[in-house]
């Protein structure tokens, strides 16, 4: 797997859940590949401040 491959994958696994095949070879790249490593934090952060927005977003609405 290459950077390209691992940056797709980590941002489809925001919609979509991985095959298994998938899931271990982005593990096996982003434990080699820090760049792809802080790719993906970046990712889970946009993720949660995402859901914290929406939520306070919903909550203002009531």
């Amino acid at each position: 797997m290459n950077c390209k491959q691992a940056t797709r994958l980590l941002s489809e696994r925001m919609e979509r859940t991985l095959t298994t095949k998938e899931k271990l070879a982005l593990r096996l790249h982003t434990s080699m590949c820090s760049s792809c490593r802080r790719f993906g934090k970046q990712m889970d952060d946009i993720r949660l401040l995402s859901k914290s927005y929406m939520h306070a977003e919903l909550k203002d609405k009531e």
